[in-house]
Order: structure tokens, then C-alpha cells, then sequence
């Protein structure tokens, strides 16, 4: 099991601003928080020791890219057991337009959250490869129409 950490109020303004940005140098990282450049740099390199600061990554806007729709599926499976969760688990790492994918209590197996560029993009997932999958047994999908709140990151406060 993981141990959590101890965080005090300067980790937790630091954790804080670098969810907004993540690119943010140790000097502006500073200002914020009321630190010295190299106190930040060291806090930071802590974080990052300890598995918390887990990596860093841009937001890219779907949408700007072309990937304008965005589904969740919800998955069940045929049966279940140890090999057929891997070899499903072996199906989502292999399909990039799965962003995410989660295993969850309730009246499906999977969610899964899919990124397409259009609905003939996504039929064609759904019916070429999620579909055939053996081990599927039901989808059921909804289109997002609109974002209301799409946060990454923990809520520190």
C-alpha cells in the first residue's frame, strides 16, 4: 500500500500552482508561493521524489485538433476471471482513442472515455473494434454534447 505524505501549507500552495501550470519556472513558482527560488526547487524535487509530482504534460484542446467528439462507453463483459480482464485491460492500452479507461462498481464493468475526430470515427471503433472484442458482451455509449467542468488534477483545498 502506498504511504501518503505530509504535506504543509507551502507544498500544498506549490501542488496548487502547478496544476495550473505545470511549466512554471522556480522563479515564478516562487513569487507565488512566498519561497526563495531554491526552496521551491527544492520542494519540488521532494514532490517529485516521493511520486506525487507524478510528471508533468500539456493541455491540448481536442477540439483545435480535430477530435471533436468525446464519448463514455460503458463496457460490460461476457464473463469474468483473471485472463479476461487482462486481455481487455491488453485492448484499451492498444487503442489510443481510449483516453482514459476505469474499472467500476455499478451496473457496468468499464467506463471508458474515447476521444474520435468525428461519428464516423467512432462508429468505426464501435463496430470494428470494440464491438468484436470476445470478450464484450454489452455497450451502451453517450455523446458529450457540452463541457460544463473538465479539471484534472486533486482538489488541495
Amino acid at each position: 500500500m502506498t504511504r501518503e505524505m505530509t504535506l504543509d501549507s507551502f507544498d500544498i500552495a506549490i501542488l496548487t500552482a502547478l496544476q495550473r501550470d505545470g511549466a512554471m519556472t522556480n522563479a515564478a513558482l516562487a513569487e507565488q508561493v512566498n519561497l526563495s527560488a531554491s526552496q521551491c526547487s527544492r520542494r519540488r524535487a521532494a514532490l517529485e521524489q516521493a511520486g506525487v509530482i507524478e510528471g508533468y504534460a500539456a493541455r491540448l484542446s481536442a477540439a483545435r485538433l480535430g477530435y471533436g467528439l468525446r464519448a463514455v462507453i460503458r463496457v460490460n463483459l461476457s464473463g469474468h476471471g483473471q485472463g479476461r480482464e487482462e486481455d481487455f485491460a491488453r485492448f484499451v492500452a492498444g487503442h489510443p482513442q481510449i483516453r482514459s479507461a476505469f474499472s467500476v462498481s455499478g451496473d457496468a464493468d468499464y467506463i471508458l472515455d474515447i476521444r474520435a475526430r468525428d461519428l464516423d470515427a467512432f462508429a468505426d471503433f464501435i463496430h470494428r473494434h470494440l464491438l468484436p472484442h470476445p470478450q464484450v458482451a454489452q455497450v451502451r455509449s453517450e455523446i458529450v454534447l457540452k463541457t460544463l467542468k473538465d479539471e484534472g488534477g486533486i482538489a488541495l483545498r
